[in-house]
């Protein structure tokens, strides 16, 4: 006689109803989009202000990498130009100060600034100087 396959205990690895992407899925799905692309712009703007320099203690200029600075400021700048019509003018005011900021800082970082309208994002928000 063969075993009844639905006897036999299930993987919780191939479980669906154990899946913890599923959990994730479903608590993400309760998160409005106006907090998830502001959460992805903080730390696109946390990374950015690393990496011109800005952090706090005495090792701040070790973490100083303006080529990953222009890279992330250059995506957040992407983000925020794209999304600020859909965020509402508070939470877009506040993103596109930000990252003006991340932007100037960038350019007094930088030994040699870039042209006005070349920095970085600066093609998609337009020159900061």
């Amino acid at each position: 006689m063969q075993p009844d396959p639905t006897s036999q205990p299930v993987d919780p690895a191939h479980d669906p109803a154990q899946d913890p992407t599923r959990e994730l899925a479903r608590d993400i799905a309760d998160v409005p989009a106006v907090e998830v692309v502001t959460t992805a712009a903080v730390h696109l703007m946390s990374a950015a202000a690393v990496k011109c320099g800005l952090a706090e203690g005495p090792d701040a200029a070790d973490h100083l990498d303006l080529a990953e600075a222009r890279i992330l400021i250059t995506a957040l700048a992407g983000l925020v130009t794209t999304s600020a019509p859909d965020l509402g003018g508070q939470h877009a005011r506040s993103l596109r100060d930000g990252l003006r900021s991340l932007q100037l800082a960038f350019r007094e970082a930088s030994p040699v600034p870039d042209p006005p309208g070349k920095g970085p994002g600066e093609r998609l928000t337009g020159s900061v100087v």
